[in-house]
């Protein structure tokens, strides 16, 4: 089955939390701080392999999770990061959150983690000082990112096969590759692109067919309208003309006029005009469907016959000519693009008064730090307060009229001001 569009929902893991413990040994009984820090939580990766040509395998899956970080432990034992989840995708996926484009994996071997695995929460050892000998609290770890997202195939091959159905086109593609599509003379035998690889002198390039294309495909008729998508990614078009059509001219223009109301920038691809099924037709019929495709397109056609292979050989030599400037057979190089986690040196925030008890500070690290801060704790707290002094949030709190006790929020989380 040929699917090319599902959602899904990825999570990557949570952070381990960190760890609260002490040393304690017989002939040390009172030791200092050991927690450990707590495990990343494992992302979650797409990666575009070249074996996939289909988004079947989403299919009854709709959320995929990461592991999560295993919690830190006593002698500054840090917990095991969770594993990243990657996950295969044909080569041609796009990626949408809220309808926008977020990555298009159109490289083979290509990766782009499509969610954040969660930091591991350090370890109360970790927040020793001269004033803080004993810290009795430790990070809890963060929450690993989740993204509802929608992926779409859009096939990427060197050449498009289009016309009106039953022209020709999925017996040509069996003949010029080792593609076997399902071939009969009626309108609409082919219901999925099928895709082929085309070995000639020493060259090879991938060809595709593109089904259900008839008047009215660019608004949802026939087939076209899904299809007619997997166009944008072709190089060029071999346009078929049925050789012993009563109005070839007619035939051409209707796919030419779909393909511009789909999308206008598909008309400014090169293509190559065939007549095709030259052996049903007489050389009178042929020289005049010829002539007035010439006059329509400006181009002089190519006349061939899958069946019994005429102008097939020019097809592929004129095919591998217009390739040439770009190289057949590019091996793309893997991609990986991965986001890091946040700089703990940013210290940019924003203030927001919600009311005159209300105050809404936020920041990415600020966000991040009271995320992985249990609240309930006052040593935590008392750590939070602080590094809002650091970050200049307290500074910038007083000047705007706040007083102490007021009710600040950050990430969520409400807690007091101290000032």
């Amino acid at each position: 089955m040929f699917i090319d569009e599902v959602q899904i929902s990825v999570k990557a893991g949570n952070g381990g939390h960190g760890a609260v413990s002490f040393r304690r040994e017989k002939y040390d009984p009172k030791g200092g701080p050991d927690g450990g820090h707590g495990g990343h939580g494992g992302n979650v990766v797409l990666l575009a392999d070249p074996n996939k040509n289909t988004l079947h395998h989403f299919q009854g899956v709709k959320l995929f999770k990461a592991e999560n970080g295993q919690g830190g432990a006593g002698r500054n034992k840090a917990g095991k990061g969770g594993e990243d989840l990657v996950i295969k995708v044909p080569v041609g996926t796009i990626v949408f959150e809220n309808e926008k484009i977020i990555a298009d994996l159109e490289q083979a071997n290509q990766t782009w983690m499509a969610a954040r695995g969660g930091l591991g929460g350090k370890g109360n050892a970790n927040f020793v000082s001269s004033t803080r000998q004993a810290p009795r609290f430790a990070e809890l770890g963060e929450p690993g990112e989740k993204k509802d997202l929608r992926l779409e195939l859009k096939l990427l091959a060197d050449v498009g096969i289009i016309g009106l159905p039953s022209v020709g086109k999925s017996t040509l593609i069996s003949v010029v590759s080792a593609a076997r599509p399902k071939i009969a003379d009626y309108h609409f035998t082919t219901i999925i692109p099928n895709l082929g690889v085309v070995d000639h002198h020493e060259e090879s390039f991938v060809v595709t067919d593109l089904p259900g294309l008839i008047k009215g495909a660019s608004s949802g008729k026939g087939l076209g309208h899904q299809f007619l998508k997997h166009a944008e990614r072709v190089r060029f078009f071999w346009h078929l003309v049925e050789g012993d059509s009563d109005s070839p001219v007619t035939d051409y223009r209707t796919i030419r006029e779909e393909l511009r109301k789909f999308n206008p920038e598909l008309t400014k691809k090169p293509e190559i005009v065939v007549i095709s099924k030259a052996d049903i037709c007489d050389e009178k019929t042929i020289e005049s469907v010829s002539n007035k495709l010439e006059k329509a397109s400006g181009v002089k056609p190519l006349i061939i016959s899958a069946a019994t292979h005429q102008g097939v050989e020019e097809l592929l030599n004129l095919a591998i000519k217009k390739l040439a400037p770009e190289t057949c057979n590019l091996k793309p190089e893997t991609l990986p693009i991965f986001r890091p986690h946040l700089d703990p040196k940013s210290k940019a925030f924003s203030i927001k008064l919600q009311n005159k008890k209300l105050y809404i500070v936020d920041g990415p690290r600020l966000n991040q730090i009271v995320i992985m801060s249990d609240l309930n704790n006052q040593e935590a707290l008392a750590r939070v307060q602080d590094v809002l002094n650091k970050f200049g949030v307290n500074r910038e709190l007083r000047r705007v009229g706040a007083e102490p006790g007021v009710k600040i929020e950050i990430a969520g989380k409400r807690f007091e001001w101290w000032g």
